[in-house]
């Protein structure tokens, strides 16, 4: 009933994609050429009408086609909306890209290419538009009962409570968990609504009465030599079957696959910014945003070392070795907020509330976080990225990555001025742990667009702290 209701649903989306795209393209045709507002007479134009609406036997199948590339008829249950809207954005660039170049080769040029631009936006709009409507009714159904899809979980572990948590958080995706059999935990345990119902071997009565849609093996770690005769089992039956690991243990994100001529490769932990393109735009917006603020902040920077010089005696730098990318010791540069000491009594531990030595110059310095803004040439000098995880100093390094879970992670990515945490409110004489969850949070899931935002979030959130003392 599922496979003859998605091929229902992936036709009906042909249609109406491919009504789309032709009264967009009409649309475009009225504006450029037959609209009040249009100087353009369509009988005595370079071009006949009936020749743009000809061009239609090629571009609808065409721009299907590129629909179907760009996974665009796959099923949409449980993806997230904004990568289906990416991906007709990126269907229909590349469709106007491979229009232009055909006209090109044809040397054509009486076709408007101002018309062309309007149906690129107009068909990026429209479909947009459809897809949405289309989504939200077929959620709507769900959430009332229909088109569903029914599930058994083989197996009790971890990521049997990760994915019956994520079903029961997203009702609108149609899943029905009918329950989970286990060879160790008693029939009857009820997991949020979810009940044991047998052992493994009950699929070879359950299976051949073809009342499941789908089976989700998610066997714990112990139990993965059985893995291949729980799929062929599930094969013989003609169910869709799908493996989700137990590797939350491992992978507290999300793991990266790669494909190794045919060898599928999983890497332990997804970092964005290991890939070249990723890390040479951030080193680019590092150096132009550095040098801007180096700038804008000039003023707050000579005002604070004039008070830092005036107020005690000592440097009005402050440098102290942290440990950077790739566990590189590195001299990170503040101003100086407390009175000069020893190097064994600096190194004793961390700032407190009232810390006796901490000057009254350096109290308001590190309450307004100016005193991180020599940082700003660690950046330029590439020690530093403007939004990382901040870097510690080696004697906790080698503390906490005894003692914390995944807190050597952070070191795969350059140490920065401000960060995820830090705006969160992590930063100073608070949870470590937690800090280390929000700064492995970011290292899997950075973009530009998180960079920028955390920028943004620390302009009107994070240079007052409570917890800098």
């Amino acid at each position: 009933m599922i496979k003859d209701n998605q091929k229902f649903f992936n036709r009906l989306h042909l249609l109406i994609d491919a009504l789309v795209i032709m009264m967009s393209y009409a649309l475009a045709w009225y504006l450029k050429f037959a609209s009040p507002l249009s100087d353009n007479d369509p009988q005595i134009g370079a071009l006949q009408w009936q020749t743009y609406f000809e061009l239609l036997y090629f571009i609808v199948p065409g721009y299907l086609i590129l629909y179907y590339y760009f996974n665009l008829y796959t099923p949409k249950r449980a993806t997230v909306h904004k990568y289906e809207i990416f991906n007709i954005l990126q269907a229909n660039t590349v469709g106007i890209i491979i229009l232009m170049a055909g006209w090109y080769a044809i040397k054509q040029i009486h076709f408007s290419r101002t018309m062309m631009a309007m149906f690129y936006v107009i068909n990026i709009t429209f479909s947009t538009i459809s897809r949405s409507i289309i989504r939200s009714l077929l959620q709507y159904f769900r959430e009332k009962g229909y088109n569903l899809k029914y599930i058994l979980l083989v197996g009790y572990s971890r990521a049997t409570e990760e994915y019956i948590n994520r079903i029961n958080a997203n009702p609108q995706w149609g899943y029905v968990v009918r329950g989970i059999l286990d060879d160790s935990v008693p029939r009857g345990t009820m997991y949020k609504g979810v009940k044991v119902v047998g052992t493994i071997e009950n699929l070879l009565y359950i299976l051949p009465e073809n009342k499941l849609d789908e089976i989700a093996i998610t066997l714990s770690l112990n139990d993965y030599d059985r893995l291949e005769y729980i799929v062929d089992l599930c094969e013989k039956s003609g169910v869709h079957t799908k493996f989700i690991p137990d590797y939350n243990s491992l992978f507290p994100s999300r793991p990266y696959t790669e494909d190794l001529m045919g060898l599928a490769v999983v890497n332990i932990r997804y970092v964005p910014l290991t890939n070249t393109l990723n890390w040479v735009m951030k080193r680019i917006v590092d150096i132009v945003f550095s040098l801007i603020g180096a700038i804008v902040f000039s003023p707050v920077m000579l005002a604070s070392a004039i008070a830092v010089k005036c107020s005690s005696k000592g440097p009005v730098i402050f440098k102290q070795e942290r440990v950077g990318l790739h566990n590189k010791p590195f001299m990170m540069y503040k101003f100086r907020t407390m009175e000069v000491q020893k190097p064994g009594a600096e190194k004793k531990g961390w700032t407190v509330k009232d810390d006796p030595r901490v000057t009254k110059v350096g109290r308001l310095l590190r309450r307004t976080s100016i005193d991180e803004l020599p940082q700003i040439f660690n950046i330029l000098k590439g020690d530093m990225s403007i939004v990382g995880p901040r870097p510690e100093r080696p004697q906790f390094v080698e503390k906490f990555k005894e003692e914390i879970p995944r807190y050597m992670v952070k070191h795969q990515v350059r140490p920065g001025l401000t960060g995820w945490a830090q705006i969160n409110g992590y930063r100073g004489d608070t949870s470590i742990k937690r800090r280390v969850e929000y700064d492995i949070f970011y290292i899997e899931n950075w973009t530009m667009s998180f960079d920028i935002k955390i920028i943004f979030l620390t302009i009107f959130k994070g240079f007052i702290n409570k917890n800098a003392y």
